[in-house]
């Protein structure tokens, strides 16, 4: 797989160490099982996947490209590029203005740009009405566009099935940027509803099956369809898309559920005629850190860090898998806690900060610690994680001598 060029302050010394270990031994990627760091009295286990996934380094690559190319030129990016804080904050520091919020809440108007300025189409993609927009203005929207391949895949997907009389079935959240751009780029081609979980995918099978009429349809998913979306008509012939950060487990159970109301409406018969396959539009990255994240619950632990944007729902996804088994802290960075006393994190639920008091067992050592992150997340800041919990013990290791087995795995390969 291509390597990208993300500028080095991206990286750290110990989690680099580790993974490059893994990817040596484990190029295949096939052993799931987590990395251990052993300081002692506190080990972390390490995801076998997370962080930076092959999209979002591409943008990351493609955004510094565009201000190395373009020196005496504005440089806006029409929203976050991808939903971390800390890369983000650092391309503001750049010089790159902020043309709107991730919600879609305009920053900067349009009319403000002119063709000589450069506009960097964010990981998520963006929406064929925004794109027409800016290409009127005279902005060249190809030449920094950083739209996730997996994201372009799906688009293609729809465009594919909605070509063949199908619905198009989004399985995702409405005013996500990835799920908006998708909206927007599917009823091109068909007829579009979004389902944010399986809770409203019940409800719409029952639309499938006939169980619920079309008042109740239309009430139920406002805003959620496209324009004139026919529910007697256009839940006949359907296929299901995501957002690709969404948990693949979830969407393929939508999925499979989709299938089988077309089975008890129309009969086994005519399953194949009325529902595409769309498995092969799942993002590998999020399947893949959601599988690690499996694995690494499956090995325990005393406690979860998860390092993310707040607003990063394939981190959000991952928090929600740990939080069932242990506790399980969602936190931006280390600045988020000082002492064992005490961690602000984000509760991922109520949609707010909280505060847990004795959130670390310190004098219970050793202390196990899953340790992962989302896709956006720079490996520096689970560095700055590891090294801020080991500094409250004087008797931990090392961390040249913790990370000496890894340095070793790489010398034998």
């Amino acid at each position: 797989m291509r390597q990208f060029d993300v500028p080095t302050f991206y990286k750290s010394p110990i989690i680099s160490t580790v993974t490059d270990a893994r990817q040596a031994t484990d190029p295949r990627k096939k052993d799931l099982s987590p990395s251990v760091i052993d300081f002692g009295p506190v080990r972390f286990k390490i995801a076998r996947h997370f962080g930076f996934c092959f999209g979002v380094e591409q943008a990351i690559e493609i955004a510094y490209e565009a201000l190395e190319e373009n020196p005496d030129k504005r440089i806006f990016l029409l929203s976050e590029m991808i939903h971390n804080p800390h890369v983000n904050e650092d391309l503001r520091d750049r010089g790159i203005q902020f043309l709107r919020t991730t919600q879609g809440e305009q920053l900067i108007p349009f009319d403000e740009l002119t063709p000589d300025d450069v506009v960097i189409i964010p990981a998520f993609g963006t929406t064929l009405e925004v794109e027409q927009k800016l290409e009127e203005i005279g902005v060249d929207t190809e030449a920094y566009d950083t739209t996730c391949p997996f994201v372009e895949k799906v688009w293609r997907k729809s465009s594919q099935i909605g070509d063949d009389d199908h619905s198009i079935v989004v399985h995702g959240k409405r005013y996500h940027e990835e799920t908006r751009a998708t909206f927007s780029h599917a009823k091109e081609e068909g007829p579009v509803v979004v389902v944010r979980d399986m809770e409203e995918a019940e409800e719409l099978a029952k639309v499938i099956r006939g169980e619920k009429d079309a008042d109740f349809f239309y009430d139920y998913f406002e805003d959620k369809y496209s324009e004139d979306f026919d529910p007697e008509r256009d839940l006949q012939k359907l296929g299901v898309v995501n957002q690709t950060t969404m948990l693949a487990e979830e969407t393929a159970a939508i999925a499979d559920l989709m299938r089988d109301a077309m089975r008890e409406r129309y009969g086994e018969a005519h399953v194949e005629e009325r529902f595409a396959d769309t498995s092969d539009t799942l993002c590998y990255a999020t399947n893949e850190n959601q599988n690690a994240t499996q694995a690494l619950i499956e090995d325990g632990a005393d406690l979860g860090i998860v390092v993310g944007g707040y607003n990063s729902s394939n981190t959000s996804h991952l928090v929600e898998l740990c939080e069932e088994h242990m506790p399980t802290y969602f936190i931006r960075d280390a600045s988020e806690f000082d002492a064992p006393s005490e961690i602000h994190h984000f509760d991922v639920h109520a949609k707010e900060e909280v505060a847990t008091d004795d959130w670390f067992p310190a004098e219970d050592t050793p202390v196990d610690v899953l340790l992962t992150s989302g896709a956006s997340c720079p490996d520096a800041l689970l560095d700055e994680v590891v090294r801020k919990i080991i500094s409250w013990f004087p008797d931990a290791r090392p961390v040249e001598e913790a990370i000496a087995p890894f340095k070793e795995e790489l010398e034998d390969e």
